[in-house]
């Protein structure tokens, strides 16, 4: 079973890249299974289709839009996503949501599909992410490990093999 792991967002635009900053993490930090795949998707839109309609199950980061705190963490899960994103929470709503569609519409929708992502704070041109996002970061990232050991995967710290 395919697993994708994918970071929405672009790195210099303040908060919008923090799924790309989990995806850096993850790829340094941990080691997974060869089923397993990380992918700074970006702001690639519909060039992220063929991966997507391979992956049974889908974990989508994002930095979310939601009249909430800066920082604020979010789990959403199978039909709270198309419902969520016709809300407009992400920043990557549309393209995310057509990504979907389209997927669907060829039967190729992940029978696994949840999104895990954070209220930003600064969403415009700059690098790096708020202080908000940054304390956020490793909870966030917390969360996506126990939902992917949840599904099973078996995930190996880089650094507790560095400590043997």
């Amino acid at each position: 079973m395919t697993t994708l792991v994918l970071g929405l967002g672009n790195a210099l635009m303040g908060d919008d890249g923090l799924g790309a900053a989990v995806i850096s993490a993850l790829t340094v930090g941990y080691r997974f299974p060869t089923n397993v795949r990380l992918v700074d998707g970006g702001t690639l839109g519909l060039d992220l289709l063929p991966r997507i309609e391979e992956a049974q199950r889908l974990l989508v980061i994002d930095a979310l839009v939601m009249d909430k705190a800066p920082g604020t963490l979010v789990r959403l899960e199978g039909e709270e996503v198309p419902r969520a994103f016709a809300s407009k929470l992400s920043l990557h709503q549309a393209g995310l949501q057509d990504l979907l569609a389209v997927a669907e519409l060829q039967g190729h929708l992940p029978a696994q599909l949840v999104v895990h992502g954070a209220q930003g704070e600064t969403l415009f041109p700059g690098i790096g992410l708020s202080s908000a996002l940054k304390k956020a970061l490793p909870q966030l990232l917390r969360n996506v490990l126990a939902e992917l050991a949840f599904w099973g995967i078996e995930i190996e710290s880089v650094e507790a093999e560095g400590a043997a």
